[in-house]
């Protein structure tokens, strides 16, 4: 598979909300070949604290985003640690790194897809999680340049209840005693919340290779966390907790007008045990979008369904998904 990291840089980047993020850059990774029409590239937007090499594992030529028919770009996020971050930023305040939107990272991601790689048209976003709220945010702002969207356990707009998680997790990260008892701390809420209730009654961990809960738990959780910047984390959650397709000077804050001014076929694939993004945010978009097609994954694997790297089943519902899609 061939494949090709680069840095985009954006210069001086006037943000939606106030502020300038300097001398910004989008770290990012392509797989495969684009075609000399340019007419298969399929954007692929980073998740909450990943970075490519997180995400990487479903580019494939056994899944549905098939390196050897497509070109597939993985732009990471402002805030992720690669891409312009607080841990990275030139004036070298952390805490004083700006507020940056889905809607900053995503028309950065525009420009890069333009005088990088001179596509003016893609044939996919594919999106998990915030990935998901960068998808829609593409079809929303860039219109008929964008033919078909996946929003993978994302919605349209951060929901009440969603809000209210991050909060705890921002509360706790600010309210320890130290960066690293942040982190592992932000590590065992995120577990109770990222996997549904019958995955822990079932014990699924045990074949995913850990001895205990406990063991699961410091592993797992707390590790991944543990391995990301603080101040990135922080960053990246405002960003989070602020998604919303319509917070723009095209839609003005109406939600309904913005899903209804997607031109691209939409994907909506939600969990069904989902804790963070519930089917039922996506079942009150469906009626407003013109071509979308709601296909639940029926899985015991909350959040994680929609990432399912250990998890082959759903990771087969999600193949099956995605290819109708693209073949349409």
């Amino acid at each position: 598979m061939r494949t090709s990291e680069g840095a985009f840089d954006c210069g001086d980047v006037p943000l939606q909300r106030g502020g300038t993020l300097r001398q910004a850059r989008i770290v990012y990774k392509t797989y495969g070949t684009l075609s000399p029409a340019r007419d298969n590239v399929i954007v692929y937007p980073t998740s909450y604290s990943a970075q490519h090499t997180d995400i990487e594992w479903l580019v494939n030529v056994e899944h549905c985003l098939d390196p050897s028919r497509y070109f597939i770009v993985i732009p990471n996020m402002f805030t992720n640690g690669l891409s312009t971050s607080p841990s990275n930023y030139a004036p070298g305040d952390r805490a004083a790194f700006p507020n940056v939107t889905t809607y900053d990272n995503v028309t950065q991601q525009g420009r890069l897809m333009n005088e990088v790689f001179g596509v003016e048209r893609v044939k996919m976003v594919y999106g998990w999680s915030m990935g998901a709220q960068q998808a829609y945010h593409w079809a929303a702002l860039f219109g008929a340049s964008v033919e078909r969207i996946v929003v993978n356990c994302g919605s349209a707009k951060t929901a009440p209840h969603n809000f209210v998680f991050l909060e705890g997790v921002r509360s706790c990260l600010q309210a320890a005693r130290t960066e690293d008892e942040a982190k592992r701390a932000m590590g065992r809420i995120y577990a109770g919340w990222a996997l549904s209730q019958t995955f822990y009654r079932g014990e699924l961990w045990r074949g995913l290779g850990f001895t205990s809960l406990e063991d699961f738990l410091v592993r797992s959780w707390e590790a991944g966390f543990v391995r990301r910047d603080m101040h990135d984390l922080l960053a990246q959650l405002w960003t989070w907790q602020h998604g919303d397709i319509s917070a723009n000077d095209l839609y003005r804050g109406d939600l309904q007008m913005a899903l209804a001014g997607i031109k691209a076929r939409v994907l909506l694939m939600p969990s069904a045990t989902d804790l963070y993004f519930q089917t039922d945010d996506n079942r009150g978009e469906l009626p407003h979008l013109k071509h979308a097609r709601l296909a639940e994954i029926p899985s015991i694997w909350g959040h994680r369904a929609g990432n399912p790297r250990d998890n082959p089943e759903d990771a087969a519902f999600v193949d099956r998904q995605v290819t109708a899609l693209l073949e349409s």
